[in-house]
């Protein structure tokens, strides 16, 4: 690579303060792209922008260039916090030639606005920490407007005031919480110097990748790119597995901690470990040197501690019961391949009380988080490669032999995953058909379809989505809508409607070991077979709950590079059914039980206080105030608590500890606030349950109106049977 300093380059450094440009006390600053690097860049710019690769590829020009130095720069200051309007005005040179830099691979932009930001941040740090020595008046009546997206660049006073009151918002938390003048300093202290120490930790590969993304997400929404090490954790994460000791860990302070340990992994199978204790030494193999990990970044100490199946490694950690002075101890653990079942399909079963001549019904639940699958294993055509699809038809099969009544298939927040899975999943419930139509960049549309004739479950359906149920969700509530094959309850779906593919960027240099990452971009976008794209406008739900985050806020209309909507031509399918004639009727049992549900008419009204606290966007500081809401809130809780004691409803297992304790996640207890984490999957849901309820409702319509059922299920053969 030519290291000589662009003329560009140059002249934005003259307009540079010295200091930003040498600090003997500063820590060293990533240094420009490695060769590696800007090979990268330049096979990202022949993928993107200069290839047919891309859905929709994007010419590297100058208007292209300012949206990828905008997006740079809102990746790293995306609160407009630490830059100020005159670094702005400086960086146009820099932004002018973004193009140029990215396709030649001569990235020194990146990091030439790096240290500007991070000297920016050291003196934001060392401004707020001299902020802590005096205790802020709270009798003042003022506000902290937290909302910062389309404010302009603000000067250096503007941050200072900004500044000011956000210090002044994380005391008054802490002091609310009842903590004392003496350790909120000390809290606070920390946790600015925790904020820099994370920016002075970054590697050279953490700003390439930050930069190289603003160009990928400059082209469109969903296109990324990946360095060797978060391409192995994408596939893992889609994989549901991975080869290692089975902990899952967090950095606190400068040591790695054991959050939780995996049923099944290794370390459980062991049982030294145990949650709460401090790994601060890995070593490998039988008797290798032990590493001194203090200090280390989580990822880099997670590299360490995975590694190859059926391989030794050696952990020196001291046990939470005895503090960060205890003795140090040893374990070794034979690595393995741990299943991460947490995000795995689960099901349960539901009852549903009788009334008046409807009978008590039985629904079993199947919640699906992602839409998963093991694809190495599945090319080695293994026998027991982790599948939303596989373990989805488990469940059914268990209850196809209870003999359950329905099924709720719950796709809240599945943000999506395999399309191969969501076509396989569509197929447990319809006979041969098509289930997605899917156009390519050049206008070629191809039927992808379920050739298999079994159906797992051929009785009631209702598939349950919210705002965060995407792409492949989309997919299949879309194919049950438009088959009729089974209701669909919740909310507006994300409205992503487009076709990612992993891209591994080793295959062009014909690289041995992986060096240049991967780019997951758009190759496609897909369409239902009623011939309309869920792009924009999502899955419209047949009963429609509240929506609990406005559209304009979250979801694929919000990006300002999204592909519009469109249609293209229907393609034959069956149609199991059309639940129009019943609508009305279940709307109407729908409105007179949540009347009387209590844990929905709380849902409502905290959706209704979360929508009209965010459309303020901002924050009282006057203590009395706050203090008032807070315990409004908490008397609230405590009121609600009470009540579902009186009326037997199942208790909420946070309502006692529901209160802002004013601390950020790696300040916490973590043994105590992972064990909050998993009680909070047990609160009352009362959207599931509702859903159950409608589900109910449309069985005992049915069954009890031969005529009806004719007319709703003209494919059906018998009652309880919604597809034949």
């Amino acid at each position: 690579m030519n290291h000589r300093v662009p003329a560009f380059l140059l002249a934005f450094a003259l307009t540079l303060p010295a200091a930003l440009l040498a600090r003997a006390d500063a820590p060293a600053l990533p240094s420009a792209a490695t060769v590696d690097q800007a090979t990268t860049s330049r096979l990202v710019y022949g993928l993107l922008s200069d290839s047919r690769y891309a859905y929709r590829p994007r010419a590297l020009d100058a208007a292209t260039s300012q949206d990828v130095f905008d997006r740079y720069l809102k990746a790293l200051d995306g609160g407009k916090q630490f830059f100020t309007a005159d670094d702005i005005e400086r960086f146009s040179p820099l932004a002018e030639q973004t193009g140029a830099a990215i396709r030649s691979g001569e990235l020194e932009p990146a990091f030439q606005v790096f240290a500007v930001y991070r000297q920016r941040v050291t003196e934001r740090v060392a401004y707020v920490r001299g902020l802590l020595k005096q205790e802020p008046d709270f009798t003042l009546d003022e506000r902290f407007d937290y909302d910062r997206k389309d404010v302009p660049w603000a000067s250096g006073a503007e941050l200072d005031e900004l500044w000011r009151k956000s210090v002044k918002n994380d005391w008054l938390r802490l002091k609310l919480a009842g903590k004392p003048a003496a350790d909120i300093r000390k809290t606070l202290d920390k946790r600015y110097a925790t904020l820099l120490k994370g920016i002075n930790e970054w590697k050279n590969e953490d700003v390439f990748s930050i930069y190289l993304n603003a160009y990928t997400r400059a082209v469109d929404p969903h296109t990324d790119y990946f360095t060797p090490r978060t391409a192995e954790n994408f596939n893992q994460a889609m994989s549901l597995s991975l080869e290692g000791i089975g902990a899952q860990l967090q950095r606190q302070d400068d040591v790695v901690v054991i959050r939780e340990i995996i049923a099944g992994g290794p370390a459980s199978v062991d049982g030294t470990l145990q949650p709460g204790d401090r790994i601060v030494g890995v070593g490998q193999g039988r008797s290798g040197t032990v590493e001194d990990v203090i200090g280390w970044r989580i990822d880099d100490v997670v590299a360490k501690i995975r590694g190859a199946k059926d391989t030794q490694v050696r952990l020196e950690y001291i046990p939470a019961a005895e503090g960060l002075d205890g003795k140090h101890r040893m374990v070794t653990l034979t690595r393995q391949k741990v299943r991460l079942a947490e995000q795995a399909a689960k099901g349960e079963t539901m009852t549903i009380p009788g009334s008046g001549d409807a009978p008590e019904r039985r629904i079993g639940i199947v919640k699906l988080p992602t839409f998963y699958q093991d694809f190495e294993g599945r090319r080695r055509n293994a026998t027991d490669y982790a599948s939303a699809t596989r373990d989805v038809a488990r469940l059914l099969a268990g209850f196809k032999a209870d003999k359950l009544d329905g099924v709720v298939l719950d796709l809240r927040n599945n943000g999506g995953g395999s399309l191969d899975e969501a076509i396989e999943l569509t197929g447990l419930f319809i006979e041969q058909g098509p289930v997605v139509q899917v156009r390519e960049s050049g206008g070629r549309v191809t039927v992808n379809s379920d050739r298999n004739p079994a159906v797992a479950w051929d009785g009631p359906l209702a598939v349950l989505i919210n705002r965060g149920s995407a792409s492949a969700s989309e997919i299949f509530a879309g194919a049950i809508q438009d088959y009729g094959r089974g209701l669909v309850i919740g909310e507006t779906s994300f409205g992503k409607g487009t076709v990612q593919n992993v891209v591994p960027l080793d295959r062009w240099p014909a690289s041995e070991k992986e060096r240049f990452g991967q780019v997951k971009l758009t190759i496609a976008q897909f369409f239902r077979v009623s011939g309309s794209s869920t792009q924009h406008k999502g899955v419209v739900p047949d009963l429609a709950f509240p929506a609990s985050v406005d559209a304009s806020e979250y979801g694929e209309s919000t990006y300002d590079n999204a592909l519009p909507w469109t249609r293209i031509a229907a393609v034959p399918h069956t149609r199991y059914g059309n639940f129009a004639p019943i609508l009305p009727q279940l709307e109407t049992r729908h409105a007179g039980r949540i009347q009387d549900d209590r844990e929905f008419q709380w849902w409502q009204e905290d959706v209704e206080q979360f929508r009209s606290e965010a459309a303020k966007k901002y924050i009282s500081l006057n203590e009395a105030e706050r203090r008032t809401e807070r315990e409004r809130q908490d008397a609230q809780r405590k009121q609600r608590q009470e009540i579902r004691k009186e009326l037997g409803l199942p208790l909420d297992p946070l309502a006692d500890d529901g209160s802002d304790d004013g601390l950020t996640g790696n300040e916490r207890d973590i043994v105590k606030d992972a064990a909050r984490e998993k009680a909070a999957e047990k609160r009352p849901d009362p959207l599931l349950k509702e859903s159950a309820s409608i589900l109910s409702d449309a069985v005992n319509l049915l069954e009890n109106d031969r005529p009806l059922s004719a007319q709703v299920l003209p494919q059906s053969s018998g009652p309880g049977r919604w597809a034949d």
